[in-house]
C-alpha cells in the first residue's frame, strides 16, 4: 500500500504586517482542502516589492512566530527568507518539491494574484509544482473569476481550485497608515502582534490604541 502524501499550504507574503485576514485564510485552506499543515513564509526580497520600506526583516518574522504560535497546524517557514537576492515562487516550489518528493503544494493565492499570473516567472513550472487555491474576495463575481480559471487551467494545464472563506477589507498597507496616524489597529491584528509593534515603536510608532 503506497504511502499517503502529505498536504501542505503555502501562505506567502511580506506581512508588514500579519492580520487577521491572513490567518482566517490560512485557516479556511486548512479546513477546507484538509491540509496537514499551513506554511506561513515571509518573503525577503519579493520581486515585485524591490523598494519596500516597512519592518525589518527580523521584525516581520517575529510578528508571524506570534500571529501563529499555539495554532498546531501553522507553521513559520523561513524558505524565502534570505539576503541573496530577490525570492521567485518557482524557485521556492522547485526546492520545496525535490526536498520533499512525499508532499503535495497548495499554494494559496488572491483573487488579483491570479489574474496577474501570466506575468509571473515560470508560470508553466508554477503550474506544474502545485495547485493553486484562489481566495475569492468581495465584489469578484463567478462570472469574472471563472473565465479566469478556465483560461489558466488550459494554457498552464494548472489544477485551480476557489478557496471559500470570508473576506475582510483589510490590508497591511492600511494598518500601517492607521499606526502612523495613532489609530487604533485593536482586532485588526493579533493581541501578541499589536504589543509587539506597540513595544518596539515598529513603523515609527512608539504607542498605538
Amino acid at each position: 500500500m503506497p504511502a499517503l502524501r502529505r498536504k501542505v499550504g503555502i501562505m506567502g507574503g511580506t506581512f508588514d504586517p500579519i492580520h487577521i485576514g491572513h490567518l482566517i485564510l490560512g485557516e479556511s485552506a486548512y479546513e477546507q482542502f484538509q491540509l496537514d499543515t499551513v506554511l506561513f513564509m515571509p518573503s525577503g526580497n519579493p520581486p515585485h516589492k524591490r523598494n519596500r520600506e516597512g519592518a525589518s526583516n527580523s521584525q516581520r518574522i517575529e510578528m508571524v512566530r506570534l500571529a501563529i504560535e499555539g495554532n498546531n497546524h501553522f507553521q513559520l517557514s523561513l524558505e524565502e527568507m534570505h539576503e541573496e537576492g530577490y525570492t521567485y515562487t518557482k524557485e521556492t516550489l522547485t526546492r520545496l518539491a525535490a526536498e520533499h518528493p512525499d508532499t503535495d503544494y497548495f499554494f494559496i493565492m488572491g483573487a488579483d494574484s491570479l489574474f496577474e499570473f501570466d506575468t509571473w516567472r515560470c508560470p508553466d513550472e508554477i503550474a506544474r509544482l502545485c495547485t493553486l487555491i484562489v481566495a475569492v474576495r468581495d465584489g469578484l463575481s463567478s462570472s469574472e473569476l471563472d473565465p479566469r480559471i478556465d483560461e489558466l487551467k488550459v494554457r498552464y494545464q494548472a489544477d485551480i481550485r476557489k478557496l471559500t472563506s470570508p473576506n475582510l477589507d483589510i490590508s497591511s498597507h492600511m494598518i500601517r497608515r492607521w499606526i502612523s496616524e495613532g489609530a487604533s489597529i485593536r482586532y485588526y491584528v493579533p493581541d501578541p502582534v499589536r504589543t509587539y509593534i506597540m513595544e518596539n515603536g515598529v513603523y515609527r510608532c512608539s504607542t498605538i490604541s
